[in-house]
This record gives structure tokens, C-alpha cells and sequence, in this order.
């Protein structure tokens, strides 16, 4: 039987990049409604923050379904109360396993441990099933809480002791 496995992984590791590159493809992809190509990929993620995404900053975290390597996300620390989930994906083919709410659960229970009593995050309209993993475990629209050129809605959850 397959099963996931959820745990931190270095960001810049071998792994943690080539599901940031594909998260990144994905997301950019659906904006542009076409593929994005390997210099745009690294130009999205150039200077992203992501080496904050360790502790005591941050958490990011890899999920592998029967050992491939198949989710990752991640959560950014924005003061000692509020933690900001981002770069949560998964690979197309392990979609429809459980393998989401498993990873919104452990990043929540990390964000947790380093103090967070509120997550939040923002998204765009066009991002559909992410919206609706995120109403589906708990989330809730906010007022913006950021301003970016792709950020059109903001969701939060109380995180439970």
C-alpha cells in the first residue's frame, strides 16, 4: 500500500527545487494560460525568500507518496503570531490521494511549534481547486492582507493549541 510521508526538507535541496520549479511552472503556466519556460522559472524564483523558509523563519516541507517524491509547501513567519503558507502543490499525478490535507496539517502543526496562532495566505481568483482545498480544511476569506500584482484574494485559520 502507498502512503504519504511529510517532512522538512531544505529548501535548495536537489528535491525541494525541482518541486518548487514545477510548482512555479504550474502556477505561472495558468496565468500566462500557456507553458512557462525554464528562464521564466528561474527568474520567478530568483530572490522568492525562500531560504527564510527555515526555522525559526519558516518550514518547508516535502511530501512523498510510496517514496517519490510527490508535494512540498511551506510557511514564512510574518510576526510571532501569524505565519503565511505558501508554495503549496501538488504533482498532477498524486492529486486525489489525501496527500493535501496531510500537508496543510503537518505545515499547520509546524507553524504551530514556532509560535503561530493564525495562518493565512493569498491566492488569485483563476486558482479554483486551491481555493477550494483551502475553504474545504478551514479557511476563510479575509481582507487582503498584501498587495501584489497576482494576489486577488486572502484566506485565514485559527490554528488550535
Amino acid at each position: 500500500m502507498n502512503a504519504w510521508a511529510i517532512a522538512p526538507e531544505p529548501v535548495e535541496s536537489p528535491v525541494a527545487t525541482a518541486l518548487r520549479r514545477d510548482y512555479y511552472g504550474d502556477v505561472a503556466g495558468s496565468y500566462w494560460k500557456r507553458p512557462a519556460t525554464s528562464e521564466e522559472i528561474d527568474e520567478g524564483l530568483d530572490g522568492d525568500n525562500s531560504p527564510l523558509l527555515v526555522p525559526p523563519t519558516g518550514q518547508f516541507v516535502v511530501g512523498r507518496y510510496g517514496g517519490e517524491a510527490a508535494a512540498c509547501g511551506g510557511f514564512l513567519m510574518l510576526d510571532a503570531e501569524r505565519a503565511e503558507l505558501t508554495r503549496v502543490y501538488i504533482r498532477p499525478a498524486f492529486r486525489g490521494r489525501k496527500g493535501a490535507a496531510l500537508l496543510l496539517q503537518f505545515l499547520e502543526s509546524e507553524a504551530r511549534a514556532l509560535g503561530a496562532i493564525r495562518m493565512v495566505l493569498n491566492t488569485r481568483l483563476d486558482l479554483v481547486e486551491a481555493r477550494r482545498l483551502y475553504v474545504r480544511h478551514g479557511y476563510r476569506e479575509i481582507p487582503l492582507y498584501c498587495h501584489d500584482t497576482h494576489v486577488d484574494i486572502c484566506y485565514a485559520k485559527e490554528l488550535a493549541a
